[in-house]
């Protein structure tokens, strides 16, 4: 039987982007970070409410990653901001 990536535990590193090297050298920006976390259909559900509400667009979510608890997964979403 096949088991998914997700069943198995076998999950790619993903490198998500130090703070300071999205700021590009002004004071003005300041990164941010969304995280949910949950099952995997509750996080999928709750990126599609947000793209619904023009919060973010689905492809600017990282894929899902393992999370802390057992079971659940996470996505994370970065934005600068400026003030």
């Amino acid at each position: 039987m096949l088991q998914t990536d997700l069943e198995s535990g076998n999950f790619p590193f993903v490198s998500l982007p130090a703070a300071d090297s999205l700021l590009a050298g002004t004071d003005d920006w300041e990164v941010v970070r969304v995280l949910v976390i949950g099952s995997h259909r509750g996080v999928n559900s709750t990126i599609r409410k947000l793209y619904v509400v023009w919060f973010a667009q689905i492809s600017e979510w990282s894929p899902l990653l393992p999370a802390p608890a057992s079971g659940e997964v996470m996505s994370i979403l970065t934005r600068r901001i400026k003030f």
